[in-house]
C-alpha cells in the first residue's frame, strides 16, 4: 500500500536518492534473505517511479519541441534535429567539458 502512495509524493530525486542507498545497502552485504528480498522489491519500485518522473520529463520536452515547431521557429527540419539532438547529446556534454579543462 505504501507504494501505491509514493508515486503520488517522492518527487524524483527523493526516490533516486533512497534507491543509492537500497543499492548501498544491498551491495554491503549482511542482511539475511528476507531483508536483501524487501530491499530489491524496494528498489524495484523506487526505479520505476523514477522512471515515471523520467518518461513524464520527455513528454514534456517532445511536447515542447513540437510546439516549438508547430509556431514555425523550428524550421522545416525540426523532427530531424531532435533526433540528432538526441543522438548527439553525449557529444555535447562531452565537448562542453572538454572546452573547461
Amino acid at each position: 500500500m505504501a507504494e501505491t502512495k509514493d508515486r503520488g509524493t517522492l518527487g524524483y530525486e527523493q526516490a533516486r536518492d533512497e534507491l543509492m542507498e537500497v543499492v548501498r545497502r544491498l551491495e554491503s552485504g549482511g542482511s539475511t534473505l528476507e531483508e536483501s528480498l524487501a530491499l530489491w522489491e524496494r528498489g524495484e519500485e523506487l526505479a520505476r517511479i523514477c522512471r515515471q518522473w523520467l518518461d513524464g520529463a520527455r513528454e514534456r520536452l517532445d511536447a515542447a519541441l513540437a510546439a516549438e515547431s508547430d509556431d514555425g521557429t523550428g524550421g522545416a527540419g525540426g523532427d530531424a534535429g531532435a533526433g540528432e539532438a538526441e543522438e548527439g547529446g553525449q557529444d555535447a556534454e562531452s565537448d562542453a567539458s572538454a572546452r573547461k579543462d
